[in-house]
């Protein structure tokens, strides 16, 4: 599978939402190969992982779109997701590789150009770069802007998708830095109508590489 370059993060809030998964299949229906939708849910059992997956897998196939599971290799392995998402709290990359093989997306949460090398060498397809602007979702920090893009990108040959108060405004200043892609939470899931929040996303994308 083709990395997409919109990745979706969700949160316990978002996943615990009782319309969620519907909401969630409309915004990979309307996004395709483009999007890939993290199941991310520090609070969440692996059952309740899985059942979740397993309601937004099948929606994913008929588009072409990526499901991850953040930091449970097992439940990804389980329930046959695209991918995982790891971070230091995670099992190792390598690890993760054996447990998946290779034709799983490996992601792995980085804070700094050196973060990413490491990632890299350990096998890890791409990496989620931040906080890259100030976001809700990490209160009292700054962002380190896009320059911690430009320098990782500078070093390293993995996709970067940056992640942090990336809104559509934003957007175009990661990818000039050298960002393969954006990670948005607020910007989709808190929107009023999270399908056209996630195709907007999706076309400040496709015209940054034209």
């Amino acid at each position: 599978m083709k990395l997409p370059r919109l990745h979706l993060v969700t949160s316990d809030e978002v996943l615990g939402r009782a319309g969620f998964v519907d909401a969630a299949a409309r915004v990979i229906e309307a996004c395709g190969p483009g999007a890939a939708v993290h199941l991310r849910g520090h609070g969440l059992s692996g059952g309740a992982l899985f059942a979740l997956a397993e309601r937004l897998l099948p929606v994913a196939a008929r588009a072409g779109a990526a499901v991850l599971v953040n930091d449970r290799a097992d439940v990804a392995l389980a329930c046959g997701a695209a991918g995982v998402q790891l971070g230091r709290r995670s099992i190792p990359v390598a690890e993760a590789r054996r447990l998946l093989g290779s034709d799983a997306l490996i992601g792995y949460s980085a804070h700094s150009a050196a973060e990413v090398l490491d990632a890299e060498r350990a096998g890890a397809n791409f990496v989620l770069l931040g906080t890259i602007f100030p976001t809700t979702s990490h209160p009292g920090e700054p962002g380190a802007g896009p320059d911690l893009v430009r320098a990782a990108a500078q070093g390293a040959r993995v996709p970067i998708v940056a992640i942090g108060g990336i809104t559509l405004e934003r957007a175009g200043a990661v990818l000039e830095a050298g960002a393969y892609g954006i990670a948005v939470l607020g910007g989709v899931w808190h929107a009023a109508d999270p399908a056209g929040a996630a195709r907007r996303y999706l076309a400040v994308l496709e015209e940054g590489t034209e």
